[in-house]
């Protein structure tokens, strides 16, 4: 099994990079979903966001209203670490379990937002950063997901910088590109992952 940590800004195009990486065949284990299933309603999740932050930051359903609680932690870092002591255990101890379930000969890819604000890379055999400059992701933001660009710029400000996530890089993939650029990018980095993958299974059966 070859594990990679694969980030990237927001709006730098993770997403996208992802979902090309399944279709050459990665399994993928995606950290924003998972976030989403540990604070569902009836989990222990749940229950801790609303001790820490009230329960203003609950839909009528009673489910988690995300944009609420988005509003209120990324403008106050010490909300933010509140938040995230809450749920990154949670979606740690889900992300192992998917992960042993996976097959040995796998290629498992954690699509982890804040791989380098939490200082994750040493979890992962390669980590492939996403990039895209600035003015891309918040092009992106405002334009494909109604952000305003006051919001955009908070959350945005919130990650890491672009120099740290690069630092942390075995792999960078350039999304300041047209689709099918990316699509070639990709397709070369699958080959490298799973050549990386082989020569692992060789020298572990050595």
């Amino acid at each position: 099994m070859l594990t990679v940590g694969l980030t990237g800004g927001i709006g730098a195009g993770k997403s996208e990079v992802s979902r090309l990486l399944v279709e050459h065949g990665a399994v993928l284990i995606d950290a924003d979903r998972i976030a989403r299933e540990v604070v569902a309603p009836g989990t222990e999740g749940l229950t801790a966001v609303v001790d820490a932050f009230g329960t203003d930051v609950l839909a009528p359903d009673g489910s988690l209203d995300r944009p609420r609680l988005g509003s209120l932690v990324f403008a106050d870092p010490e909300k933010l670490a509140l938040l995230n002591s809450i749920v990154h255990p949670l979606v740690g101890a889900r992300s192992r379990q998917l992960e042993a379930a996976a097959p040995d000969t796998a290629v498992v890819v954690h699509d982890v937002p804040l791989l380098a604000e939490n200082a994750l890379a040493p979890l992962y055999d390669v980590v492939i950063v996403v990039d895209a400059n600035p003015e891309t992701q918040l092009d992106r933001l405002v334009r494909l997901r109604g952000m305003t660009e006051e919001d955009a710029r908070a959350r945005m400000a919130a990650q890491a910088t672009r120099e740290k996530r690069r630092e942390i890089a075995d792999i960078v993939i350039d999304n300041d590109v047209p689709l099918a650029d990316l699509r070639r990018r990709v397709q070369d980095v699958w080959a490298d992952l799973v050549h990386r993958a082989r020569a692992g299974r060789q020298s572990a059966q050595e």
